[in-house]
């Protein structure tokens, strides 16, 4: 069953950080708030890229990257905590880097979506180490950067041995 997370009391949601931090609400809803918060980054993302390119992708990125340090920090300060799970900008930056550097194609981005979470949510070493390194917004917001990382690299790895095999 689909639920929905309350929020700090001290944050409204229609608080810039809250609207940030939670990708517009979709980091509030339960089970898997972080791919909820993937999954909705994807229809700004297609718009994106059908009218700028992976140029635009990127930049909205490190714009995501950018504003998701303050919002995560504002945010997890009022939740009093230091990762809330609701927040999911950093996934929303994440995938919008791992588009950008993969084809436009449903075939790459439906492998980015799977390699993205898969990384993010096992987090081997070093993305681990560097959520638990890492404090604050930017604590919150690197581990999935690294996890993007892997996921793009991967796509690379395995494109590549696909066309070494066939």
């Amino acid at each position: 069953m689909i639920r929905l997370t309350p929020l700090p009391p001290s944050l409204p949601f229609h608080h810039p950080a809250v609207l940030i931090a939670t990708w517009f609400g979709a980091g509030l809803i339960r089970p898997a708030p972080g791919t909820w918060g993937t999954l909705f980054a994807f229809p700004f993302a297609v718009a994106t890229g059908w009218a700028g390119g992976s140029w635009a992708l990127l930049a909205c990125s490190v714009a995501a990257f950018a504003g998701g340090i303050w919002a995560a920090g504002k945010y997890c300060q009022a939740a009093e905590t230091d990762d809330a799970s609701e927040v999911v900008i950093d996934e929303v930056a994440a995938i919008f880097l791992v588009l950008a550097a993969l084809p436009m194609t449903p075939v790459a981005w439906g492998a980015a979506f799977v390699l993205f979470r898969f990384f993010d949510i096992l987090k081997p070493w070093p993305i681990g180490a560097m959520e638990r390194r890492f404090k604050g917004g930017f604590g919150v917001m690197i581990d999935d950067i690294a996890a993007a990382l892997f996921a793009i690299f991967t796509f690379i790895f395995l494109d590549i041995l696909w066309l070494v095999l066939t």
